[in-house]
Order: structure tokens, then sequence, then C-alpha cells
């Protein structure tokens, strides 16, 4: 587990590279999509944390709301506007809907809202330890999740992410502007999908810089505490010059009750396998 080619961001705290060993797991071979989601809201009335706020994130090029519902921008990231009502049916605002991307992965989520669909689902999310085992489809020590390079062999992009001049032009070579539908990308070698790019998943533990310097090596279930809980993969919106974060070994964080256009989840069973 970490980052073997000195990549990753400092503190971010990528490194050491140490062992891990984990029980077996069932994971889910794509992110929770908006019609799954959508399910999970039609049984239960659940209101997530952007519906109870009223606002969420959304990042500039794709607002899809009136100009008096965008209520500013976010300081030292002007690129994410807070858009009033955004969540996860309206991803990029009142003029979206969910129902135009069902097999999209569903965003506008907050870490706390993921909970509750794991406790409707009668699953859990993944330890980031468990989300990177799987994430490395047994790989050992590459950079990503099918090899060490970006590309395939024939030039053609593996991962949903940002090409092009960050954040005012992206020249949509991959296909997509902003999130793609689930399995639009090769799996990995372990049947998973979209584990680099596409939406940032969240993980179980919360996030601390230093925690991979003593980190248990059965078994490791993150911090007991932290400024954020853990976010792993990356997102459509991640570029080398800015966020090279859809590496495998990568790690981010946010706060529990934060939601935005580009972070998402998926789950793991309660039970291991027999």
């Amino acid at each position: 587990m970490g980052d073997a080619f000195g990549e990753g961001y400092p503190n971010d705290g990528e490194v050491p590279v140490h062992e891990v060993r984990l029980d077996a797991y069932r994971i889910d071979t794509t992110a929770v999509t908006n019609a799954m989601f959508h399910r999970f809201v039609r049984d239960t009335g659940y209101r997530t944390a952007a519906e109870e706020y009223g606002t969420s994130a959304v990042f500039h090029l794709t607002v899809a709301a009136d100009p008096a519902d965008v209520l500013g921008s976010a300081s030292g990231a002007p690129w994410w506007l807070n858009v009033r009502g955004a969540d996860w049916a309206h991803p990029a605002g009142p003029a979206s809907h969910w129902t135009d991307i069902p097999d999209h992965p569903v965003v506008q989520v907050s870490h706390s809202d993921a909970l509750v669909y794991c406790r409707w689902a009668g699953r859990r999310l993944p330890t980031e330890a468990e989300w990177e085992r799987a994430a490395r489809g047994g790989l050992h020590r590459k950079r990503y999740a099918w090899g060490n390079e970006l590309h395939s062999a024939d030039g053609s992009h593996l991962c949903n992410i940002w090409q092009g001049t960050f954040p005012v032009e992206n020249t949509q070579d991959d296909g997509f502007l902003t999130t793609a539908p689930v399995k639009s990308f090769p799996p990995n070698g372990y049947g998973l999908y979209e584990v680099s790019g596409n939406v940032w998943e969240w993980c179980s533990d919360w996030f601390l810089p230093k925690y991979y310097r003593n980190a248990p090596t059965e078994n490791p279930q993150g911090p007991s505490i932290g400024r954020g809980r853990v976010m792993r993969g990356g997102s459509y919106l991640c570029h080398d010059s800015y966020c090279n974060r859809y590496r495998v070994a990568a790690r981010s964080s946010n706060t529990p009750e934060s939601s935005s256009g580009n972070c998402g989840f998926r789950t793991v069973a309660v039970t291991s396998p027999t």
C-alpha cells in the first residue's frame, strides 16, 4: 500500500509503502449509480445533506441553473460554484436531472449520505486499504489500476480525467466533460470499473496524513480521529498540472457533511465470502 514512485503530494501522506493483510471481502464492481440511489430514496424518503442545505458545489463549466441560483464561488477554488438547488437528483443544478444520466455515478452525496445508503442496502463503505487493494486489481507497485502508463498502447484513454488546460478548457479527448456512465472504460484485473477518475469515492476511514507511519498491518480501519473522511480514485476534474490523484496510491479527504459534483461511492458486502 502506498506510493512506490515518490509522486504523491507531501501533505497527502502516501508514504511509506507498507504491507497490509486483509480478510476476504466483496466490493461493488462500479460506483453506486443514480438509478440505484433513486431506489433508495424512493423506498426511504431520505433527504440528502445537499437537499437539507439547499445548495451544493458544481463545477463552473457544468452549471445548469439560472444565474440567480449561483450564490458564489469557493475560496481558493473559484471553479467550484455554490448552486442553489444542486443535489443528487439535480447534480448540475435545478435545470439538470438524474433521469437523463441514470447509469452515471451518483454525486452530490456526503459521507453521511453514503452511510445511510449502506445501512439501507445492508452493505458498508470500504476501508481505505480495501479500496486500494481492490483498485490495484492484483498488480503490485503499479502507478494505475492497469499498469504504469496513462494510455493504452494505441493511445486510447483508460479513465475519465481532464484533458486540456484546467480549469478553463477541457478538450474532452476521452469523450466526457463531466461524469461518464459506469463501465465506460476497461475494468481492472479484479473486474472493477472506473477506480481512476470519473468520481471520487468515499471510504470509511478518517484521514490523517501521518497514518501510514504506524498503521496496523492487519485489516487497518484508519485512525480514530482526522480532519475529514478519506476519498479515493480522483475524478473527471483531475489533471497532472493540478490534481494528479488518479493514481491508485493517491489519497484525499473532505469533511463528512460535504458534497460536490465529483464525489460518489461504492460499497462492500457486510459479510465476508465463505
